[in-house]
C-alpha cells in the first residue's frame, strides 16, 4: 500500500506537482533501508537530494580583496553609452550607403535597357535604309518606262 502512494507521488513529482511536503515524504521513504525493489531505481537520486542538502560552504571568502577589485573596475556604464552611439553611428550611415548602392544599381540597369534599345533601334534605322533604297529603286523602273 504504501508503495502504491509512493508510486503516485513519484509520478506527481516528475510532472512537478508535489508539496513540499510530499516531497519530504519521498526523501524519508528513499532514506530508509527497506526500498521496495521495483522503485530502488529512484533511491540514488533522492538519497543525493537528500545528502547536498546538507552540503555547506566552509571555506572563509576574503572580503577586502573583493572591495579593491570592485573599485578597480572600468566604469561600464560609459562604455555601453559609446557603444550605443556606434551603433546608431552605423545604422544612420549605413542606410545612406545602401541608398545610394540602390541608386546607383538602378541607374546601371537603366543604363543597360537604355543602350539594348539604342542598338535595336539602330538596327531597324538599317533595315528602314534598305527600304529606301528600294523605294528609289522601284521608282526609277515605273518612271523609266
Amino acid at each position: 500500500m504504501e508503495s502504491d502512494k509512493i508510486e503516485k507521488l513519484i509520478e506527481k513529482y516528475f510532472e512537478a506537482t508535489t508539496t513540499v511536503a510530499e516531497e519530504e515524504t519521498i526523501r524519508a521513504y528513499f532514506s530508509q533501508a527497506d526500498v521496495a525493489a521495483h522503485l530502488e531505481q529512484y533511491a540514488p537520486m533522492f538519497r543525493y537530494f537528500s545528502d547536498a542538502k546538507e552540503e555547506k560552504y566552509t571555506k572563509n571568502l576574503p572580503l577586502d580583496t573583493i572591495a579593491k577589485v570592485t573599485k578597480k573596475r572600468f566604469p561600464y556604464r560609459w562604455l555601453s553609452v559609446a557603444a550605443a552611439g556606434l551603433i546608431m553611428f552605423g545604422i544612420y550611415f549605413g542606410n545612406r550607403y545602401q541608398e545610394q548602392q540602390e541608386a546607383e544599381y538602378a541607374y546601371q540597369e537603366t543604363k543597360k535597357a537604355l543602350d539594348l534599345l539604342a542598338q535595336n533601334f539602330n538596327r531597324g534605322t538599317e533595315k528602314v535604309a534598305y527600304l529606301n533604297q528600294f523605294e528609289e529603286t522601284k521608282q526609277k523602273i515605273y518612271n523609266v518606262k
